[in-house]
């Protein structure tokens, strides 16, 4: 479930963008940037529609997902719904 990340108090959404660009395994290429750039990057992907905050109710867990993915996971979905059998 794709979730508007303006409708989340400025907290939340503060606090996920720590959780989520302080993750291990985050890849922002050679150059070394700090928190606060990270999040401002982040920031402003969710700002200009590349990446959406994602709610997986069967794991209750969130995550950001840049919109190709989340369409992919979609879609993922959908096929597992209409064909539970070929899994």
């Amino acid at each position: 479930m794709k979730i508007p990340h303006d409708q989340l108090s400025p907290d939340a959404l503060d606090a996920l963008l720590q959780d989520f660009v302080g993750r291990e395994g985050t890849d922002y290429g050679d150059y070394q940037y700090s928190l606060v750039d990270k999040i401002a990057q982040v920031r402003r992907q969710l700002d200009q529609g590349n990446v959406v905050i994602c709610f997986d109710a069967h794991l209750q867990s969130v995550t950001i997902l840049t919109e190709q993915q989340y369409r992919n996971a979609l879609l993922q979905q959908e096929q597992q719904s209409q064909y539970p059998d070929q899994l």
